[in-house]
């Protein structure tokens, strides 16, 4: 005798061995022998053998035709057993018996299962539905086929196109699109991202970097809502200062101008004067909501994406030839020690005599035409001469703390592009890049300005006990980080005993956000805290910590990404196949006149600060890889230079490479290699 069974939802038959009352030991086709529930057993049978059966049994199962099945099904609950007398005959045989138990077993569209071998017929209602389900996953299934298909030929359906970046980095892994990508990502044995480009759906690298990086960060898009800047409501006073701005050409959001009075009278003060929209709009309002959105300007070359929209901007930056707005800091000093006496915060408003540009002027106002070893032919030079001079001061204070000199030993990379900011780039333009030595006097005077103001106000705040956007560094060992809170910390980088952002309110929101809590403290002293937009433990402050580290973050890799582009644009379109570098470690290389970092073979066994001569031997726009190999070294191994600035590098947008080709998703399901850069200083 033999018996069928129900093994797990898998149908099993063999020859029963032994029987009892729960259970019978049976020998299966391949000889094994299986203990099996009663309970579990299905049909007996002496013939055919088992094998035969289940074989005939799937054969007739396929001719029963479901919808005349389900018609002569019973209402009740049933066993396959009375299907199959109601659709063949009364006597039904053991395999027709069978072939009913297949079919409904597969078809629980039509039959849902009530129990071993007993079904329940589903509802009309139940079963158009669950048909036309079908006919749309068999209609799908053919569109997957037929995008696969277009796909490994080298052609694009539109569909996938559109979704392009979707499909790449963020997919729905339910979806057509993607499921038809990973299919012909298994036939052709490529890489998704090489496939997509073979089949046209991406012609530009330029175009994908940029629409990724707007996928990514902006996927509501970039334009702004309708805004209009508001006016201040308070009476500011007019100050006697006659302040100038000392920016790039291409800056729109002047956030901060200089003052310096009272030369030769042996008590100077020196006046930081900063935007102040923090007077025009409060948190919550509606421009407030789009800053706080974006939280930074995103900047790269030829182009930026404002915080804020023009409109706004333009009516709190400090354009030359008006009275602005401002939030002013005055320190007053000793002309001859340069010791501050004293330091105080106004609301006022400041009359910006100029904006100086420094891309114009780094070759006129030099360290020599600053400090009298060169005549001065240019305006302002009795006070840039004071405020380069105290600079230096506050360089070497800072570097008293800090416990060593700041080492600026790279230069910084200006991209230009023919398109002058026009419009868009679409990656086509012509780029130059032009080198400026960090901590040229321009550049001196503005930073240890900045750092002045954004201590003095850092340490303001804590007196009067207001929490604040700080930065804080533990100390300069090698791994601690820069870190964001709302506690006065030192900042071991700086050498300050704190340091806020507050100088770049209108390019970056937890400035915008601290200029709110020192407007708090000018206008109520030391009431300050019960009334200022942030109050201490404030759980906003920390959500706008945590939102502006993510952005600003990413904001800076799409920005060393695009200048890694466009230096490999400006390799191809000057013909440049050889570079001279100095080694770093692990066989990567700097070169010495570009902003490039990259691996050159054969420089693997050299020593840290060799410097070699090496050729470029492709690179690639899409994954930002070059591929270089080493010519001669030039010298013996100098001692490594240092990299080391104010210990905010990260403040500029300088670290490492971070525009990865993160498409894990799709290469873990079409089992495909990445196609990704390696991840490398820029």
């Amino acid at each position: 005798m033999f018996a069928l069974f129900d093994e797990a939802g898998k149908f099993l038959a063999g020859r029963v061995m032994s029987e009892a009352d729960s259970s019978m030991q049976v020998e299966l086709e391949s000889g094994k022998r299986v203990k099996v529930k009663a309970a579990n057993v299905l049909l007996k049978f002496d013939k055919p053998s088992p094998a035969e059966l289940i074989a005939e049994g799937q054969r007739l199962a396929q001719e029963i035709d479901l919808d005349l099945a389900w018609e002569f099904a019973p209402e009740a609950e049933f066993g396959f057993a009375d299907l199959a007398r109601e659709y063949f005959d009364a006597k039904a045989s053991v395999a027709h018996q069978v072939a009913a138990l297949f079919r409904c077993f597969e078809a629980p569209h039509y039959f849902r299962r009530a129990g071993k071998g007993q079904f329940k017929k589903a509802s009309e209602e139940v079963v158009k539905a669950a048909l036309l389900g079908l006919e749309r996953k068999r209609l799908q299934a053919l569109q997957i086929e037929e995008w696969a298909t277009e796909l490994v030929a080298g052609r694009c359906p539109t569909p996938i196109a559109d979704q392009i970046y979707k499909i790449l980095f963020k997919p729905d892994k339910n979806g057509p699109e993607y499921k038809a990508v990973v299919l012909a990502t298994q036939r052709s044995h490529k890489a998704p991202l090489d496939l997509l480009q073979g089949a046209g759906a991406i012609t530009s690298a330029y175009q994908f970097h940029w629409k990724r990086f707007l996928f990514e960060q902006f996927p509501k898009g970039v334009g702004f809502p309708a805004l209009s800047a508001p006016k201040i409501k308070d009476e500011l006073p007019l100050s006697s200062v006659s302040a100038f701005s000392i920016d790039d050409s291409a800056t729109t959001e002047i956030d901060d101008a200089l003052s310096v009075q009272g030369l030769g009278t042996g008590e100077v003060i020196f006046g930081i004067h900063i935007a102040a929209p923090g007077l025009a709009f409060t948190p919550d309002s509606a421009i407030d909501k789009v800053a706080r959105e974006r939280l930074s300007t995103v900047y790269m070359p030829g182009w930026k994406l404002t915080m804020l929209p023009d409109e706004v901007v333009q009516a709190y930056t400090l354009i030359e030839g008006r009275a602005c707005p401002a939030v002013s800091l005055y320190v007053t000093l000793d002309e001859a020690t340069l010791a501050v006496k004293s330091s105080e915060t106004k609301l006022e408003r400041v009359p910006i005599t100029a904006n100086l540009r420094h891309d114009k002027l780094d070759e006129v106002i030099t360290a020599a035409t600053l400090t009298g070893e060169a005549p001065a032919d240019y305006a302002f030079a009795p006070e840039l001469a004071f405020a380069f001079r105290l600079a230096n001061s506050l360089k070497a204070q800072r570097e008293v703390v800090r416990g060593k000199p700041e080492n600026f030993n790279r230069p910084d990379y200006n991209f230009r592009l023919d398109s002058n900011g026009e419009h868009e780039p679409k990656g086509t333009e012509t780029v130059s890049i032009s080198t400026r030595r960090r901590g040229a006097p321009l550049d001196l005077i503005v930073a240890e300005a900045m750092i002045l103001a954004n201590s003095t106000w850092g340490g303001w705040l804590n007196d009067m006990g207001l929490p604040g956007i700080y930065r804080s560094q533990a100390s300069m060992a090698p791994g601690v980080k820069v870190r964001m809170g709302t506690r006065a910390q030192p900042h071991a980088g700086l050498g300050v005993a704190q340091y806020t952002w507050s100088t770049s309110p209108l390019r970056r929101y937890v400035d915008l956000v601290n200029q709110w809590q020192i407007i708090a403290c000018v206008r109520n002293g030391r009431t300050a805290a019960l009334v200022a937009p942030f109050k201490p433990k404030d759980a906003n402050l920390f959500s706008i910590i945590s939102g502006f580290d993510a952005a600003y973050a990413a904001y800076n890799g799409f920005q060393n990404g695009i200048e890694r582009f466009w230096t490999l644009r400006y390799l191809a379109q000057n013909q440049i196949t050889e570079l001279t570098a100095t080694v770093m470690k692990d066989g990567l290389v700097r070169a010495d006149e570009l902003p490039l970092v990259f691996k050159a073979l054969g420089c693997e066994p050299l020593a840290r600060g060799a410097h070699v001569r090496v050729r470029i031997t492709g690179t690639d726009e899409m994954t930002l890889d070059v591929h270089a190999t080493l010519i001669e070294r030039l010298d013996e191994a100098l001692p490594a230079a240092s990299d080391e600035d104010s210990g905010e590098e990260e403040e500029e947008g300088a670290g490492p490479l971070t525009l990865a080709l993160d498409m894990a998703p799709l290469e873990e399901e079409a089992g495909a290699s990445p196609n990704s850069p390696e991840a490398t200083p820029t």
